[in-house]
């Protein structure tokens, strides 16, 4: 235990080795001395971090973000309806490719990003990336000051940006004009049993718009339309103001606003616009107050 023997049979005891510790050179210490030395650097770097004002304030929203995403759901659950209703229509007008569920995900996903608006970043965010950029380096400074093989991976490093927080585009502009549901349009009590209604199939007909069917709703999102349900579609099947679509959605449209627009400039002039294809007709009352209530809910409901 106290000495070796070489192959040469001379003893060498371990006492000359701990006598002159600076003759003995062994790779494999050398590879230990960095070894702690990058793992010195690594804790500095991450006790470092903490002090960042983003970090810090992230943690926090890491343990909230469970409640926020229960909020946030409990939100959209509560006007899901309107966006199953619209999926639907897109389905319907489309085709049958078309997955509703993919649709109602990205109206949420946009629903969040234009939420962003509510909070546009100010000036002071703009020295987060400074911080964020002096922060490494002195832990790399750290790091060749006691030695350490590795080069300095963050030297001259560009501006640190954050995907999650975009500086220079708030506050952001929808790519489409927000839907007006107000004024004399909107209001339930124009809606009466003197009231003339149409199909949407047949004033997306009467327009010039009967090649690409649902196109009116997305032209002239502004104008009412009434969803009917099983019981309407009956009542007007029997009437024969409309075939038996069976589980197809029917929308049902103001005559009057339909009339206002083919005495637009867009339609005035134009070879394509029938106005005898819209067939026009009254609903009784029971119906009527179903309709006063879709367009309330539909009024309250426009952010």
């Amino acid at each position: 235990m106290g000495a070796q023997r070489s192959e040469g049979g001379r003893d060498w005891p371990d006492q000359e080795e701990a006598e002159n510790p600076e003759k003995i050179t062994r790779p494999w210490n050398l590879m230990i001395k960095h070894r702690h030395i990058h793992k010195r650097g690594r804790r500095s770097l991450s006790a470092v971090s903490y002090t960042d004002p983003h970090v810090s304030m992230d943690l926090l929203r890491a343990v909230l973000q469970p409640s926020f995403n229960n909020d946030i759901m409990a939100v959209f659950m509560k006007y899901q309806k309107f966006y199953e209703k619209a999926a639907e229509n897109v389905k319907e007008n489309v085709g049958m490719e078309v997955q509703t569920d993919h649709l109602i995900r990205e109206a949420y996903r946009n629903a969040l990003e234009h939420a962003k608006q509510l909070f546009p970043e100010g000036e002071v965010k703009r020295a987060g990336p400074g911080v964020a950029m002096k922060r490494p380096k002195a832990s790399d400074e750290e790091c060749s000051q006691r030695g350490s093989p590795f080069p300095r991976k963050r030297k001259s490093r560009p501006a640190v940006t954050f995907p999650d927080r975009p500086a220079t585009y708030f506050p952001v502009k929808p790519k489409v004009e927000a839907i007006r549901r107000e004024g004399p349009k909107w209001d339930p009590s124009r809606l009466s049993e003197t009231t003339t209604f149409v199909l949407g199939s047949r004033a997306n007909k009467a327009l010039g718009m009967g090649g690409t069917r649902g196109r009116i709703y997305i032209k002239h999102a502004d104008l009412f339309k009434y969803a009917a349900d099983s019981k309407d579609k009956q009542w007007l099947a029997e009437r024969h103001h409309m075939r038996a679509t069976g589980g197809k959605m029917a929308y049902l449209l103001v005559e009057e606003d339909i009339q206002e627009l083919s005495r637009s400039d867009e339609y005035r002039e134009s070879p394509e616009v029938r106005m005898d294809e819209l067939k026009p007709f009254t609903v009784p009352i029971w119906m009527v107050e179903k309709m006063q209530q879709a367009m309330e809910v539909q009024k309250n409901a426009d952010p």
